[in-house]
């Protein structure tokens, strides 16, 4: 299945694609959250499409996405997971997961904008596969990671450089800015992907192509990542691990290439669709 969630910000409502056609599920009664994958929502909420076949409501053309998942209680991300990306920011591949947290304030749709923060220069971007919890998972065996996984979507780990690098301290002011996780535009379980250690993933800039990579350079992947972090913290359902970038971020050109208010980012991996982001200049309210 490819869950989806539509409407306006902040009263976004549950739907479906179904032969790339989006449809509302306002019959099925709850929301992609927590509660929803603890309860064994995906087989319910397949049960109710099933059952309700043909008579879905459409979901009008132009109507807007948010991010398929309700706020998780937690965004986990992995830092320097290519080998590529290690490299072109001079930094030693790592012989452990990097971890650091994304704000679920940070959370917005796949076509949202992405708003520069005040006093930004050096705001950048990272197409990641992010991947989502199903099961609460603590102290998961490897073996036993794949039960633990609701599904997959695509993630723009957008990133204030000069935040995350040059203020002291750990990378997370750099990465929990609002409009900082486009996410979406689907969830897709895992039955959708043939396999997910060979997906391209790439990302344009006013359409010159910046990054073009694959997840079958992934230095650790999806069941490793998930076991490792459960030993730290309990993952809940909904939480939302991004499992890093390939080469091709602004950081890592000579000179270092940042976004600018107007520019257009496009975003893509195979089988999980694609996004779109206009950046806007952060103004107050």
């Amino acid at each position: 299945m490819k869950l989806l969630r539509y409407g306006p910000a902040g009263h976004e409502q549950p739907g479906i694609l179904l032969d790339n056609q989006a449809y509302g599920v306002p019959g099925f009664g709850h929301d992609y959250d927590e509660a929803f994958f603890a309860g064994d929502g995906l087989a319910r909420l397949a049960a109710y499409v099933q059952a309700n076949a043909g008579q879905l409501p459409q979901v009008a053309p132009g109507e807007r996405l948010g991010a398929p998942v309700a706020r998780p209680s937690k965004i986990v991300c992995i830092g320097l997971n290519y080998a590529d990306h290690a490299r072109e920011t001079n930094a030693t591949p790592p012989a452990e997961p990097i971890i650091f947290m994304k704000s679920t304030t940070a959370l917005v749709g796949p076509n949202d904008a992405i708003v520069i923060p005040r006093n930004s220069v050096k705001t950048d971007w990272e197409v990641e596969l992010a991947v989502v919890i199903g099961k609460r998972a603590s102290y998961v065996d490897e073996a036993d990671a794949h039960a633990h996984i609701a599904g997959y979507a695509l993630h723009n780990d957008v990133s204030e450089r000069e935040f995350q690098l040059e203020r002291g301290g750990t990378w997370d002011k750099g990465k929990g800015s609002d409009t900082f996780a486009p996410l979406g535009p689907w969830l897709v379980t895992p039955d959708e992907l043939a396999d997910v250690d060979q997906l391209r993933l790439w990302l344009s800039v006013n359409g010159r192509m910046m990054q073009d990579g694959t997840t079958a350079n992934l230095i650790f992947r999806v069941p490793f990542l998930i076991s490792y972090i459960s030993q730290f913290m309990t993952l809940l359902p909904g939480d939302v691990i991004s499992t890093g970038t390939p080469a091709g971020v602004g950081l890592g050109f000579k000179p270092p290439v940042y976004l600018q208010p107007g520019d257009v980012v496009e975003l893509g991996i195979d089988g999980l669709g694609t996004s779109r982001q206009v950046v806007q200049a952060y103004a107050a309210s």
